[in-house]
């Protein structure tokens, strides 16, 4: 009978409650009202065939009308009743449970328009079968049967504002799911960009390191030269252990223990004693301590800057500078070899070695220039502002 479901289960109790309440007071009106019109004479077949014609009407809506056949069992009710009121004024009381149904199934608007015939023919009933009218008999309907529609309003404004809210609490639930699917994505995109950016720091890592190792080693073997085995060994015994610093995501195996520039130094002195070519090293006197990650990154750029004269430039001589101008750090590293054309040190260029330099620089808003002409030698300036580079942040190598 009723349109509105509420899902909170107390509620749910209450609303039965409620219409079991209904179904019991509609009974026990028609079943007395059917035994006192028998007693002031009415024959007792209509007084009881009525009656039980009404429950009849209102038990088959109560189990099965629901919406717009609602409203009309609910006026069908009250033609029945307006039949038993012309048979006895006893029915009267019958239009107590019409008020309830009608302030519960029709608008505000509608079941004032309902209640009035209804109250008025309550108190008319009496005059009609020429009884003697009393204070009671006007004020009887009009209080109780006002009260009871003032109930029946109030009850469903109740009940409407409970399925309001049991919506609402269901829309949050859905949005807070939705929410934790949408942060659950999130933190999938989330660990699948670091996992990309893990294997390009792998890849850029591989390339400074063991590749440019294994390289030389390669050239040095095709040399056929027993004296070399000794570097042989020492740059397979050096790729070894940037592997394992690799597989850890420990800090680069040059710096530990010593400076930026002793690192570079060594470096330099494994280039002149494998290749002979002629190395230097300048660094300017107001040079401070620089933080590890500009260390970091300036290690890897030297490491292949250098991989790149040694395999490539067919240089006499290279120069390494490190210093600081307008508050940033700049490695310098320049040779005299071969050089080659512009479009390959351009940004973008085919060279995944400079490609990988640039992107190490650029996570600290890093630069990279490279001035180089065939035949003219090579020039690469990296630069990194210092102050821009928190002291704990080492993207790709102190970070695992």
């Amino acid at each position: 009978m009723s349109e509105l479901t509420v899902a909170d289960p107390l509620r749910g109790r209450m609303l039965r409650s409620a219409r079991f309440a209904l179904h019991l007071i509609t009974v026990l009106l028609a079943v007395v009202t059917a035994f006192r019109a028998a007693a002031v004479g009415v024959p007792l077949l209509p007084a009881l065939m009525l009656p039980g014609i009404f429950l009849g009407w209102y038990g088959a809506g109560a189990a099965f009308a629901s919406g717009r056949f609602a409203r009309w069992w609910l006026f069908g009710l009250g033609a029945i009743w307006f039949v038993m009121l012309a048979v006895s004024a006893e029915f009267v009381w019958l239009s107590f449970p019409l008020l309830l149904l009608a302030g519960h199934l029709l608008r505000a608007w509608a079941s004032i328009a309902f209640a009035v015939p209804v109250l008025a023919a309550a108190i008319l009933a009496p005059i009609l079968h020429q009884s003697s009218i009393t204070f009671a008999h006007i004020a009887g309907p009009l209080l109780g049967g006002g009260f009871a529609l003032a109930i029946s309003l109030g009850y469903d404004a109740l009940l409407r504002d409970a399925v309001e809210r049991d919506r609402l609490i269901a829309s949050l639930v859905r949005a807070r799911d939705e929410m934790a699917a949408l942060q659950e994505e999130l933190a999938q995109t989330q660990r699948e960009a670091g996992a990309t950016h893990e294997r390009t720091r792998l890849a850029r890592d591989l390339h400074d390191t063991i590749a440019q190792e294994l390289s030389s080693m390669a050239i040095l073997a095709r040399s056929e030269d027993v004296e070399r085995m000794p570097q042989i060994e020492s740059l397979a015994q050096h790729s070894l252990t940037d592997l394992r610093r690799i597989v850890a995501a420990l800090a680069p195996a040059e710096l530990e223990g010593s400076a930026l520039a002793a690192a570079i130094e060594r470096m330099l002195d494994a280039l002149r004693s494998d290749t002979g070519i002629d190395v230097s090293l300048e660094i300017d006197p107001a040079l401070s301590a620089l933080p590890t990650p500009v260390e970091v990154v300036f290690l890897r750029v030297a490491q292949s800057a250098l991989a790149n004269v040694r395999q490539h430039s067919d240089a006499n001589a290279v120069r390494v500078g490190l210093a600081m101008a307008e508050g940033s750090a700049r490695l310098t590293v320049a040779d005299d070899g071969v050089g080659f054309s512009e479009p390959a040190a351009a940004p973008g260029g085919s060279s995944y070695g400079l490609s990988a330099m640039r992107s190490r620089l650029h996570e600290f808003a890093g630069d990279l220039q490279v001035r180089s002409a065939t035949g003219e030698g090579t020039v690469l300036i990296a630069s990194v502002p210092v102050s821009a580079v928190p002291v704990s942040s080492v993207p790709g190598e102190a970070q695992a």
